[in-house]
């Protein structure tokens, strides 16, 4: 696997390298030696957090985790990608799809205690009326929700307003 390791606000120090390098290469069974895996180290206050996104055939497989140490930071990643590529292993299975860059002795072996395939178990239709983002915003607020779909006025495209941490929004927007 090739590790990008960076920094924001934070010197990579060899430590940190070593310990990135030692707790994500224990993923080395899942993927082939040709995997990328980007890490971003930042820290915010008294924050510390690790950021690591692995392309995976198509998909992302990506985890962010945040503690008031580095250390634990990057053993907290480290277990919620297992967890991300054990569900995407028995999406790839049940679906007969290839793997991309995970090793097939991955793929091949028994879901023994395995996470259940996700399954949808409702389905919702509303109408889309054009509206701003901002009031897509507030729409949200006043729903309660965390995220909301809606039909830009400006551009006449599908697009998602979501709330983020600070009280903050993002707005999704369609690729032309």
């Amino acid at each position: 696997m090739r590790f990008t390791i960076r920094g924001k606000n934070i010197e990579v120090t060899e430590g940190l390298r070593s310990a990135v390098t030692e707790k994500l290469g224990k993923l080395e069974k899942y993927f082939t030696p040709e995997t990328e895996i980007i890490v971003t180290l930042s820290v915010e206050k008294d924050r510390q957090k690790i950021e690591v996104t692995i392309p995976v055939k198509g998909n992302i497989i990506r985890s962010e985790q945040v503690s008031n140490d580095m250390y634990v930071s990057i053993d907290l990643v480290e277990e919620v990608i297992e967890r991300q590529l054990r569900k995407y292993k028995t999406k790839i299975i049940g679906k007969h799809k290839d793997g991309g860059n995970l090793r097939k002795e991955f793929i091949e072996k028994e879901n023994e205690g395995e996470e259940e395939e996700v399954k949808i178990i409702r389905t919702k239709q509303f109408g889309m009326k054009p509206m701003f983002p901002e009031d897509a915003c507030v729409q949200m607020e006043l729903l309660g929700h965390s995220f909301f779909v809606f039909r830009n006025a400006d551009t006449d495209e599908v697009n998602v307003v979501y709330k983020r941490k600070g009280n903050t929004y993002g707005l999704i927007e369609p690729e032309c």
